[in-house]
């Protein structure tokens, strides 16, 4: 009978589904969002074993405290000059967003993807790499470029899939590839970058090199195998590599939690490969470097990779594909409680007598009056909106190292086709 089965007493299984605190129509708070103060977080030496420090992949590491001041063992110590230039690399990469936000909706491209909130994560890690160290960003890094100081021409360029465009054409929109500023090409498949920069790193260990490599990715893609492969390698043959996650709470239309927020921290990820984790307050742009330099360190002294979790928010869509306000509060990105990583910085100079509010005025004028005049130049070469800029022919190029033998045979018959026609290849068809 069924009363005699040796289960019939248990309750039923129940499968547990994430759900996001806050919905449209919500009112967002944060109260659950711990926030620790700042200065709190030990610093270890960069020798120390990994397993000596998981408490860093559970805290937040925080060097701007809510005086403005910079405190703790993590206090990078950066001169003002320093500073000053990373605050206008972030007002200048908001700035550049701003222009090209306004362009996809006029229709002069087909996409972007704005880092509003999030300047702190790429910018500030910039600055603390060498410039001789390879990025191997996702798709909302380019202020890595603008840090580099990047020609914002050739970016638009890129985006504008115009005549100058050093891509040809073959990217989406946004996603770069300038070789010479050590970024390498971004790609819409996630998280397959991390295990190209575990092998770049690799390489450059077995060929005695001293430059590192640095990659990005959102806290979704961690649940990618590329992901976890990467750790993998990394963690075996201690790659010099430094393995950033940009939690920024939402991964497209889906909350942290399909990733496996609610269980852990993304940092914690670390712990289980045997690599260093650091959970770091990714709008506090001397907390990011201070990591990112510390973590430069181990690699460079092959005391092998460190993964850092960005904890930050994304403040606007996913994309301009993207509407938010269908799936979050409306209110969520002004009830962050780790601020906007801009002001943090400007208040932080503010406070030590280095910086001014009409200076920073003035430089918000400059940047966006800088972004205008490369717009107005990288419209002379097209907008995408106005069809193919590339002659026909290109499609074949920049694909193999050496072009096979039927793709040669391929482009010499469109050539001769196209003479034969007497209707050359036309620059607005």
């Amino acid at each position: 009978m069924a009363s005699d089965h040796p289960r019939s007493n248990l309750q039923p299984l129940t499968l547990h589904v994430p759900e996001p605190r806050f919905r449209p129509g919500d009112e967002a708070d944060f109260v659950a969002v711990e926030v620790p103060a700042a200065g709190l977080s030990r610093r270890p030496d960069t020798a120390e074993p990994a397993a000596d420090f998981h408490d860093l992949s559970y805290g937040l590491i925080r060097v701007l405290d809510d005086a403005n001041q910079a405190v703790g063992a993590w206090d990078p110590k950066l001169s003002p000059d320093l500073m000053r230039r990373m605050l206008r690399s972030m007002v200048l990469l908001r700035a550049f967003d701003e222009r090209m936000f306004r362009a996809q909706r006029q229709g002069k491209t087909s996409f972007y993807m704005k880092a509003t909130g999030e300047e702190a994560v790429a910018v500030a890690a910039a600055h603390a790499l060498d410039y001789e160290d390879m990025c191997f960003p996702s798709y909302r890094q380019q202020g890595l470029l603008i840090a580099r100081n990047w020609s914002l021409v050739d970016m638009m360029n890129q985006i504008y899939s115009n005549s100058a465009d050093r891509l040809q054409g073959k990217q989406l929109p946004i996603m770069y590839s300038v070789r010479e500023a050590g970024f390498f090409s971004i790609s819409g498949n996630l998280t397959t970058q991390y295990p190209q920069a575990v092998g770049w790193a690799m390489a450059s260990a077995a060929k005695g090199d001293t430059r590192i490599a640095a990659v990005w990715c959102g806290e979704g893609s961690t649940a990618e195998g590329d992901f976890h492969s990467a750790c993998t390698f990394a963690s075996v043959y201690r790659a010099p590599v430094i393995m950033n996650v940009v939690n920024n709470q939402w991964a497209i239309s889906s909350f942290s939690g399909f990733a496996g927020a609610e269980a852990t921290t993304f940092a914690a990820r670390a712990i289980g490969y045997g690599i260093a984790g650091l959970r770091v307050d990714g709008n506090d742009a001397l907390a990011v470097y201070a990591a990112t330099q510390w973590a430069a360190e181990r690699a460079r002294t092959n005391q092998g990779p460190t993964l850092i979790e960005h904890f930050t928010y994304r403040a606007e869509g996913h994309s301009t594909s993207d509407d938010p306000s269908q799936y979050r509060s409306a209110n969520e990105a002004t009830a962050w409680p780790l601020g906007d990583p801009i002001k943090r910085l400007k208040d932080h100079l503010v406070a030590c007598r280095e910086w001014d509010e009409a200076a920073h005025a003035a430089q918000d004028r400059e940047c966006a009056e800088q972004v205008k005049a490369a717009q107005k130049e990288a419209e002379k070469n097209g907008i995408l909106g106005h069809g193919l800029h590339q002659p026909l022919d290109t499609l074949f190029d920049g694909v193999f190292e050496e072009m096979p033998w039927h793709l040669r045979e391929q482009q010499a018959q469109m050539l001769a086709e196209e003479t034969a026609s007497g209707r050359p290849w036309d620059r607005k068809a």
